[in-house]
């Protein structure tokens, strides 16, 4: 049986335009080629994407199974239990554990995890491949203030293009999302999953191992800014969200409740800012929908 222990604090630091994890669309293991047929009968060979369990353990206690691409276990259990609060900031992640053949990844830190409680209460999320939250983490949000920060019009056209332009699984296999960590105009973590929160918390996970400061980065999504994205993104210290999809009411109000910038559908140089304009300066010239088509992507399916 293999395993790999991972040291979340032997992780890379950030340097000067350098984007440190990319997507491999051809990494082992990620897809898988599929025959078919399309509507005119005519026999066709798709690449898609695999699904496959993770069984996340902290200490001793099992915690969840989620549903996953299968890249960077480390980076999505331990984003996982930072963004349920059940890992506080102050812990230290003594080891992280991985088997392969079992797909678990075990958790251990230097003191007991007040988990138990947090296991009585669930709630499942609208996210792709069943979110889930535990415990008290709507109530978390109560009194919290995400930091004063500034975002360009012009950082975020160049960011959509850039993001765009990247090879991804998205591109050559669909039916995936992703999550990019950006600072200012350049993008600094790339992630994907089936899921948009396990995307997320891929993210949050390598936040926590590289202790980078939170305070004026800008998290891209392809996913929709519901009431989980925008709480994953509050508690992770993150003052905007862009996505390109459309808001749910509730994420909306929760962003007005914490001073979180959410900004949707955003496409080329087109947005929509529903909360948190105060931080938005507008240093762009609009280049009108010629420019528009040059910055949208087309998924393979």
């Amino acid at each position: 049986m293999g395993l790999f222990i991972l040291m979340l604090w032997k992780m890379p630091m950030i340097q000067n335009n350098s984007c440190l994890i990319l997507p491999d669309p051809n990494a082992f293991g990620l897809t898988r080629n599929v025959k078919g047929f399309d509507h005119l009968g005519k026999e066709i060979s798709l690449n898609v994407v695999e699904e496959q369990p993770l069984t996340i353990w902290l200490n001793g206690q099992e915690i969840v199974t989620a549903m996953t691409i299968g890249d960077y276990p480390e980076y999505l259990a331990v984003g996982f239990l930072s963004n349920q609060r059940m890992l506080s900031k102050d812990e230290a992640v003594l080891s992280i554990v991985f088997d392969p053949e079992l797909q678990t990844v075990v958790v251990r830190t230097d003191k007991p995890t007040n988990y138990e409680k947090k296991l009585q209460k669930k709630t499942q999320t609208s996210g792709c491949a069943v979110g889930t939250l535990f415990g008290d983490i709507i109530e978390t949000l109560e009194g919290l203030k995400l930091p004063t920060s500034t975002v360009h019009t012009s950082w975020l056209y160049s960011l959509a293009k850039q993001i765009n332009q990247m090879p991804s699984l998205y591109l050559s296999a669909g039916a995936i999302h992703g999550t990019v960590l950006c600072q200012k105009d350049e993008p600094l973590v790339y992630m994907e999953d089936v899921g948009r929160h396990n995307a997320v918390d891929k993210v949050a996970g390598w936040m926590r191992g590289s202790q980078i400061s939170s305070a004026d980065k800008i998290m891209y999504t392809t996913g929709r800014l519901t009431s989980e994205m925008v709480i994953k993104c509050s508690l992770m210290g993150i003052p905007v969200l862009v996505s390109r999809s459309g808001f749910t009411a509730w994420g909306v109000e929760l962003a007005d409740q914490v001073g979180l910038t959410l900004i949707g559908r955003m496409r080329g140089q087109r947005f929509q800012c529903l909360a948190g304009r105060e931080r938005l300066i507008y240093d762009a010239n609009f280049e009108g929908e010629g420019e528009d088509q040059k910055h949208r992507r087309k998924s393979a399916q």
